[in-house]
C-alpha cells in the first residue's frame, strides 16, 4: 500500500540522492495532448534544495515537451525507482518552472563548474506531495555507467559557438 508526504521524508533523501535515473512526467491541458514521460540521468543532474523543493538540469534530446509543458500549466511529476536493494518507487508531485540557460535563476542553480555540454534549462520544482510505493514487479537492473554520446557531441558544438562569439559576450559584459 503507498503512503503519502506532505513533503519528502529524511529517510528518502539519501536513498534520491544514490540514483542514476529518473523519469519526468507532463501533459498539457488540451484533452487531444499526449502525456509525455521522459527518462532522465547523468550522474549530478538532479538536485534536492529542501524538503518540497528540486531542480535538475534539463539537457538538450530531441524535443521540448517538458518545457512546453511546463510553461503551459506548471504540473509536472518526477519518478525514482529501485534496480536495486528493497523495491520502491518515489514520486514527488509539484509545480515546475523552467529557467533557461542565462537566466539569473539557472546561473545561480547551475554554476559553470556544474554545467553539462548541452545543457539548456534549470526545471525547479515546489513539491505539494510525495508518494511512495512497493515497487515489488521493478526489476533489478545493474548500473554499468553513463553514456557520453551527449557530451560527446554537444562540447565541439558549444566550443564552435564561443569560438564565433565576441568577447564582451564570453565575459558576461
Amino acid at each position: 500500500m503507498g503512503k503519502f508526504y506532505d513533503s519528502i521524508p529524511e529517510s528518502f533523501i539519501p536513498w534520491i540522492n544514490e540514483q542514476h535515473c529518473f523519469w519526468v512526467a507532463t501533459a498539457p491541458i488540451s484533452v487531444d495532448g499526449h502525456v509525455n514521460v521522459s527518462p532522465k540521468g547523468m550522474t549530478g543532474t538532479f538536485k534536492l534544495l529542501g524538503p518540497n523543493a528540486c531542480f535538475y538540469q534539463d539537457l538538450s534530446g530531441s524535443g521540448v515537451e517538458t518545457i512546453s509543458h511546463l510553461r503551459e500549466n506548471g504540473r509536472i511529476t518526477i519518478m525514482f525507482s529501485a534496480f536495486k536493494g528493497s523495491p520502491r518507487i518515489v514520486r514527488l508531485w509539484g509545480t515546475g518552472v523552467v529557467h533557461e540557460l542565462g537566466s539569473p535563476r539557472y546561473e545561480e542553480l547551475i554554476p559553470l563548474s556544474d554545467r553539462l555540454p548541452g545543457s539548456r534549462a534549470a526545471i525547479e520544482v515546489q513539491i505539494h506531495k510525495v508518494g511512495s510505493s512497493c515497487g515489488y514487479s521493478v526489476p533489478f537492473y545493474e548500473y554499468t555507467g553513463e553514456r557520453t554520446l551527449l557530451c560527446d557531441v554537444m562540447r565541439p558544438r558549444e566550443q564552435r559557438d564561443a569560438d564565433g562569439c565576441p568577447e564582451e559576450i564570453k565575459n558576461g559584459e
